[in-house]
């Protein structure tokens, strides 16, 4: 059960238990239990609205700054990780692997001056940081499995055939 109201809650958070109980074939007061446990058990760490900024009178800049660390013995990545993730800029922060950086932070500020700025003001100068390399979003075709293509995005032309 708990992976079904994941899933619902996943794609709409705005849905009540009664609405997700009606979806599942389950009891209101069951799902409320099983929504509340999970939140206490931080399964659901919060819920988000999703919004196209580019449709809204407000310019919004997102950028991926990968990050190469110094590791410290010990504590691996996830002290200069903690640090990173108590920026208010930062959105998102990610280990990865298979990759040239090792951390990706996902961040926003209302224009590229800014974000740059916190780049090397205040991500560069860490002890631990040995690079940086910064990725500006030009445009959002989807996003947590939303699209944002409209139909004037679509291109209706005919397709010629050589």
């Amino acid at each position: 059960m708990r992976d079904e109201i994941l899933k619902i809650l996943e794609k709409n958070s705005r849905l009540s238990a009664k609405d997700i109980a009606a979806m599942i074939g389950a009891d209101e007061a069951t799902v409320a239990s099983e929504i509340q446990a999970m939140e206490r058990e931080k399964i659901i760490c919060g819920y988000h609205t999703m919004i196209n900024w580019d449709n809204s009178d407000r310019d919004k800049v997102t950028a991926l700054i990968g990050v190469k660390i110094s590791p410290v013995r010990g504590e691996g990545f996830d002290r200069i990780a903690e640090r990173l993730s108590r920026f208010d800029e930062v959105d998102s922060v990610y280990l990865m692997s298979g990759s040239t950086s090792d951390l990706y932070l996902i961040i926003e500020g209302n224009t590229l001056k800014e974000i740059s700025h916190f780049v090397y003001d205040k991500i560069a100068p860490m002890e631990t940081v040995v690079s940086t390399a910064t990725y500006f979003v030009l445009k959002k075709y989807k996003e947590h499995n939303v699209s944002f293509v409209t139909d004037k995005d679509v291109d209706e032309r005919n397709k010629v055939m050589p």
